[in-house]
């Protein structure tokens, strides 16, 4: 059902400051800020050769960005990205097995604008992973 590993996304405090580390510092190919309002960050991704990182930032102070780095002011790993086929049977499949999807358990439109899911991290060893369409 899992396909490949799509990113590991990481919350940062300032994101000006992240973008500066990963393109100055480490060299990484670095995309420019992208607005996601319905799910109240800002992401940006660091390109790597066999995946990404996406550093995301608060939109909005509703922003579950914004709750996470009040827990973790220094930001932190949020989640991890897991490609699938189909989103609907691997969500059908998972829900069957006892997982819970978070939200009302259809997919929204991501970051990479495919359909992704969430589910809860205390199913997954307490990461919260995301699943997105191949």
């Amino acid at each position: 059902m899992l396909g490949r590993l799509n990113h590991v996304a990481i919350a940062v405090p300032d994101l000006d400051a992240a973008v500066a580390l990963y393109r100055d510092t480490m060299g990484a190919k670095v995309s420019p800020p992208q607005d996601e309002p319905d799910h109240g960050v800002t992401v940006v991704f660091i390109e790597l050769p066999n995946t990404k990182v996406e550093l995301l930032y608060p939109l909005g102070e509703n922003s579950p960005i914004q709750s996470f780095l009040e827990k973790n002011p220094a930001g932190g790993i949020h989640h991890m990205c897991y490609e699938v086929e189909d989103i609907i049977a691997a969500r059908d499949r998972l829900k069957a097995g006892g997982a819970r999807v978070l939200g009302d358990g259809n997919p929204k439109i991501g970051a990479h604008k495919k359909p992704v899911l969430f589910l809860h991290p205390k199913d997954f060893q307490g990461t919260l992973v995301e699943l997105e369409q191949a």
